[in-house]
């Protein structure tokens, strides 16, 4: 008779400890350079190649993950229904104008009917009370795709891209093929600019945990909310936190420096305000340079881009790494697919475990 488990469900990177960021982000990279040989078109690899190829894991084989989205959604989407055909299952899409929800149905009933036929739930929510509500009365795991207080997986893609061009921070030249396990990363100095939302929200509880150091500039009417702070203080993460207002005292020695949109879906009508209040905060050379960021930094940005946030010349230059960043969407949301949809451990198992720290990609 099986044994009941608790049902796992994942709001925010901080919710999980260290060993169980860095078993993801290895888990991701290992699961990436497995599957990529089968994206090739047929006849490109070489006949070694062709006969050490090995499927990434079938944990979602004849699974289906429900990707309940209220809100628009490029890299997010295509990352969780390719994730989920590569992992054996399938994602079904159930946008705001599919479903009852929020019209002729509770979230608690909605939440217990689509957790009987699907065996996850990928959701795209507005306030985050919402998605608090369908964790606690799914009888399958919750993982949040975005809320109004966190963007976890858009944080572990960011820190995958960053563990791969790990090179970049070491005056190293790039290798001439991948690492058999995940690239190290020596501590940086990440600055952000920009508007306090989901994004910092979420960098604020991890980046220090893993030993980097986190300089923020907005506005002083955008702070992070209280409930986010209180986490960042549960961590002990504020001790390695700078901020301020000025951008270019943010950028002081920076690695790598970040910004996102300034105004989210559902706040067009502040749109004016904003950008007013976030005069000045354009990432460009010029500020990084005066601000005094490394001479080799690097930007980072989740997309969609605006030009007032970050110009030409830094989003399309060789700085920019916003590109491996959004393919690094579908890696990292694979790896918690397998392991919260398909085996509902966070920690993985034993062989998963195991098979991260030997794959070479010639077993």
């Amino acid at each position: 008779m099986a044994v009941k488990r608790a049902v796992p469900h994942l709001m925010t990177l901080a919710d999980l400890s260290v060993p169980q960021l860095q078993n993801t982000l290895r888990h991701a990279y290992t699961i990436k350079r497995r599957s990529e040989p089968w994206l090739v078109p047929q006849g490109s690899l070489s006949k070694k190649e062709s006969k050490n190829l090995k499927l990434p894991p079938q944990s979602l084989f004849n699974k289906t993950i429900a990707l309940l989205f209220s809100k628009r959604s490029t890299r997010t989407r295509l990352a969780a229904e390719t994730s989920a055909t590569l992992l054996g299952g399938r994602a079904l899409f159930l946008g705001k104008e599919d479903i009852q929800l929020g019209v002729n149905e509770s979230a608690r009933d909605s939440a217990r009917v689509i957790g009987g036929m699907c065996q996850g739930i990928f959701a795209r929510v507005g306030d985050h009370s919402e998605i608090e509500e369908l964790a606690q009365h799914s009888p399958v795991p919750v993982l949040n795709a975005l809320s109004s207080l966190w963007h976890p997986t858009q944080i572990l893609a960011d820190l995958l891209t960053l563990h791969e061009h790990a090179y970049l921070f070491t005056g190293e030249l790039a290798p001439e093929k991948p690492s058999k396990q995940l690239p190290e990363l020596r501590p940086l100095t990440i600055a952000y600019v920009g508007d306090a939302n989901n994004i910092l929200n979420d960098m604020l509880v991890t980046y220090p945990r893993l030993g980097h150091q986190l300089r923020v500039a907005s506005p002083p009417q955008y702070r992070a909310p209280a409930e986010v702070w209180k986490r960042v203080e549960e961590l002990g993460c504020d001790k390695a936190i700078w901020w301020g207002e000025d951008p270019r005292e943010a950028v002081k020695g920076a690695d790598v420096v970040v910004t996102d949109t300034w105004i989210s879906m559902g706040q067009e009508a502040e749109k004016a305000q904003r950008l007013k209040d976030f005069e000045g905060y354009q990432v460009t050379e010029e500020l990084c340079r005066e601000g005094g960021a490394n001479p080799n930094w690097q930007f980072l940005h989740c997309l969609p881009r605006k030009p007032q946030e970050v110009n030409d010349e830094v989003f399309y230059g060789p700085r920019s790494l916003v590109f491996p960043e959004a393919d690094n969407r579908k890696w990292t949301i694979m790896a918690l697919f397998d392991n919260l949809f398909g085996k509902w451990s966070l920690d993985g198992t034993a062989d998963q475990k195991r098979d991260d720290k030997k794959y070479d990609g010639s077993d």
